[in-house]
């Protein structure tokens, strides 16, 4: 059979274009959905960008959580003048989508308590990552306390908002 069709080539387009609009997806909820602090310690930044991070890693798995996550949220800090973010960020949100991924993929059990698991995870390496990068950036173990109340709700409210949606989500994703 002369077929120029392969299922392998499709699947590798498919995954392209959904790491893509993953990153779409986190660049555009960063932001444009977003309230900035100026209260904070560096005058942090609330978002919704959590909200397709977490879809990607809960319905697509840990690649995409990762790929979605560094790349949606680092290219937000590299063109909304938060540079010297970016490479942290790159890391820090990208290890959240992948452990995120990664829990959601290998632990049994009832879903919204795997994916509770999962975001709470994500909001301890934000927390304990971006006040290590404060500390560095600051020069200060104090001031970077201030930016925690921040990024926890950030977290808390896109796994409020993730939560119901997930599974939801991954059904109708497995249908395509």
């Amino acid at each position: 059979m002369d077929s120029t069709f392969s299922p392998r080539k499709t699947t590798k387009t498919k995954t392209i274009v959904i790491n893509a609009l993953f990153i779409a997806f986190t660049l555009a909820a960063t932001m444009f959905i977003n309230i900035r602090l100026p209260i904070m310690g560096n005058g942090g930044l609330i978002h919704l960008g959590n909200v397709p991070l977490f879809i990607a890693a809960f319905v697509f798995g840990k690649r995409t959580g990762a790929i979605a996550g560094a790349f949606g949220m680092g290219l937000f800090d590299l063109i909304s003048g938060w540079t010297a973010w970016a490479p942290f960020t790159f890391i820090i949100v990208g290890t959240m989508g992948y452990l995120a991924g990664l829990i959601s993929e290998k632990i049994p059990g009832k879903r919204v308590l795997v994916y509770t698991l999962a975001i709470a995870v994500a909001l301890i390496i934000k927390i304990v990552g971006y006040y290590f990068v404060e500390v560095i950036l600051y020069s200060n173990w104090i001031q970077p306390l201030g930016s925690i109340p921040g990024n926890v709700l950030q977290v808390v409210v896109a796994g409020i908002i993730v939560l119901p949606l997930a599974e939801r989500l991954k059904k109708i994703a497995n249908q395509i």
